[in-house]
């Protein structure tokens, strides 16, 4: 029997998640303009109608809008979709001028574009960091405790107490290394290399494909071996391994975020997998269930998922931005402003097709809806 949390918890944890994210996002954005001197207008949690706000000292409106699915830091002088200078900002008196976002010199802006994802990237260290300094490290070798009958483990020969000393020809660190190799990729031909005693040799084969279910319901395409570790070692660490542990972690993550959106490109994954708000907002539901270690975990993930789909060169993303700014550079002068409006308009259109597309794909998701 499946569990399922309830609505008013979905809501609960969809706004402890994505509230707090985009806020963070938004406010590394704000404090390096800041610190280059540029003028925010505005600083908006939400898309729409304001709901309510309040004005500070320097002018800014900090506001709480209707639509909570992301927010926006509105910067003086950034009037058009490219945030490129026009007539109505050489207008402006140069005082205000130097102020604005298109003032500033070209690694300055791109600086402030970039603040944004990586404080989402600094928030997820700061979580994993956190959890490895309260609950240490578990090393586990990249040894096999065990072999499931009649898996490729076992097809292919392998037996207890194998090591396995690299994945394609890289090597594997411990056992959450070599799993970290193998999950993400059913289907995919690898070659493993293994220790046996004082031999070594290579096993090639094709990770099988696995669908696995949680408690709640949720249906996982993994691949596995079918082999089991032996048992770990819990060891403590200090402050600036935890912090280090933190950053390899996140790493790992956002390179299997990659390889999803590539195997999602090539076919090899199907469309159905991505989400969006309505998905987001049923994992937070039931993460939050599980107790506030899961549930913190889980905020990491989102955090360095929005980081990495903020830094895809997507027209009207961050990344789109930083892609526009690494062209000015190469060509020393910026790509024309009516290219980049187009650019950010159909990057925009897209990002509003693909919203669609996902949030219907959660819809016939749901079980009151689908199967």
């Amino acid at each position: 029997m499946t569990e399922s949390p309830s609505i008013f918890l979905m809501i609960i944890g969809f706004l402890l998640v994505l509230g707090p994210l985009v806020t963070v996002h938004e406010l590394g954005h704000y404090l390096v303009g800041r610190w280059f001197g540029v003028r925010a207008d505005a600083f908006s949690i939400g898309f729409g109608k304001e709901l309510f706000g309040r004005t500070d000292r320097r002018g800014t409106r900090w506001k709480v809008s209707a639509i909570p699915l992301g927010g926006y830091v509105q910067f003086a002088g950034d009037m058009n979709p490219a945030s490129q200078p026009n007539a109505e900002w050489l207008a402006l008196p140069q005082k205000e001028r130097e102020q604005t976002f298109q003032a500033k010199a070209l690694w300055q802006r791109a600086l402030i574009v970039a603040a944004g994802p990586f404080t989402n990237f600094a928030v997820a260290v700061a979580i994993l960091a956190a959890f490895n300094l309260a609950y240490g490290k578990m090393v586990v070798p990249p040894v096999i405790g065990g072999v499931a009958e009649q898996s490729a483990a076992a097809e292919a020969g392998l037996k207890p107490e194998d090591r396995i000393t690299a994945v394609d020809g890289s090597a594997v660190s411990d056992f959450d290394d070599l799993r970290s190799r193998v999950v993400p990729n059913p289907g995919v031909d690898m070659v493993l290399t293994v220790q046996r005693g004082t031999e070594k040799f290579d096993v090639n084969f094709r990770v099988p494909e696995v669908v696995e279910r949680d408690r709640f319901g949720n249906t996982f395409r993994v691949g596995r071996l079918g082999i089991v570790s032996r048992p770990g070692e819990l060891q403590q660490v200090g402050p600036i391994e935890a912090v280090g542990l933190g950053v390899r972690q996140t790493g790992d993550i956002m390179v299997m975020m990659a390889k999803g959106v590539v195997q999602i490109i090539t076919g090899r994954r199907s469309v159905d997998e991505l989400g969006g708000p309505i998905k987001i907002a049923k994992y937070s539901g039931e993460q939050l269930s599980l107790g506030w270690r899961e549930f913190a975990y889980f905020v990491a993930l989102i955090s360095i998922n929005l980081a990495f789909i903020n830094l895809l060169p997507i027209p009207a993303l961050d990344g789109g931005h930083l892609a526009f700014y690494a062209v000015e550079a190469v060509r020393r002068k910026p790509v024309g402003q009516r290219s980049q409006e187009w650019a950010f308009r159909t990057g925009m259109a897209l990002m509003l097709a693909l919203m669609l597309f996902v949030t219907i794909n959660d819809l016939i998701s749901l079980p009151i809806f689908g199967s």
